[in-house]
């Protein structure tokens, strides 16, 4: 369907009725094994590209941008923008990942955004830019958005310990652009969670690309079936993406995180989420 302008120009595009189940899914982050153990999933489970939606990020951390885009555009799932599609389509030179200017993960990411910068080609790009911020649809009587990270900032961290107020600022925002919605589903922070703010389910239906930061190689992504969201692990090759982008030489450290299951710093994450002395090695 056409995508309508919502306010700021947001792009908000409305899919209709999806009564069978849904495989959602968010941060492919360039791990083409990983986005091809998805894809599986979802030809295993029976659900056809119209009910697979991604919440953005295709492309990150990982070896193959270009591959990784090409399977997911063949295939044909819906996808929200990302801050990273959003960057790539506008030939800017960072992730706007929404890092901490100087942080450990600001300087990490100059290394893999660098290598996805240089391999994404124009009409990648073009169709990046034509993503909508935005996806509705309506699932067993239960009307649904699907965003990236925020509404108010595209690269907004919505964590499962942050306030209320912070998911009810989403919330009110997302209802002045579309109207009343049940059902939230974000990606971006990289965990699978599941909230209730003021009647409205937020959930995070985790990434594919990167473990969440809990010390096994196994990722995320989310089933919605019958009105209820199913989380569930996605096993994959992680060696050969890890081998992969040493390859390529991307060895800032996420390379060791598809290994280890923890990311290479925590400073993104709020002091519940930190596992300390864990997360090194």
């Amino acid at each position: 369907m056409p995508c309508i302008q919502g306010i700021k120009q947001m792009k908000i595009m409305d899919i209709g009725e999806l009564d069978a189940p849904v495989l959602l899914f968010g941060g492919p982050y360039s791990n083409l094994h990983a986005t091809r153990a998805v894809l599986d999933e979802a030809a295993h489970r029976g659900i056809a590209a119209d009910h697979v939606i991604c919440t953005g990020d295709c492309v990150a951390y990982c070896a193959h941008p270009v591959d990784t885009i090409g399977v997911l555009r063949e295939f044909g799932c819906r996808v929200v923008a990302g801050n990273c599609e959003k960057q790539l389509a506008s030939y800017e030179d960072t992730c706007g990942c929404g890092f901490d200017t100087g942080s450990s993960c600001d300087l990490l990411s100059a290394g893999w955004y660098a290598h996805a910068n240089k391999a994404i080609g124009h009409d990648d790009r073009a169709w990046m830019g034509e993503l909508p911020d935005v996806i509705t649809f309506v699932h067993n009587g239960l009307r649904c958005s699907v965003i990236h990270g925020g509404v108010t900032d595209v690269s907004r961290f919505i964590w499962p310990t942050s306030d209320d107020a912070d998911f009810s600022e989403e919330v009110v925002k997302l209802q002045s652009l579309v109207g009343d919605i049940a059902c939230i589903i974000a990606g971006h922070s990289g965990m699978e969670f599941q909230r209730k703010i003021a009647g409205v389910d937020w959930i995070n239906a985790g990434v594919i690309g990167m473990p969440p930061h809990d010390g096994k190689p196994e990722t995320r992504y989310t089933i919605l079936r019958e009105g209820a969201f199913e989380f569930h692990k996605l096993t994959y090759d992680h060696e050969s993406a890890a081998r992969a982008m040493r390859e390529a030489g991307l060895v800032q450290g996420y390379d060791k995180a598809l290994l280890s299951g923890y990311w290479p710093s925590e400073e993104v994450l709020p002091d519940q989420l930190r596992v300390g002395s864990l997360a090194k090695g």
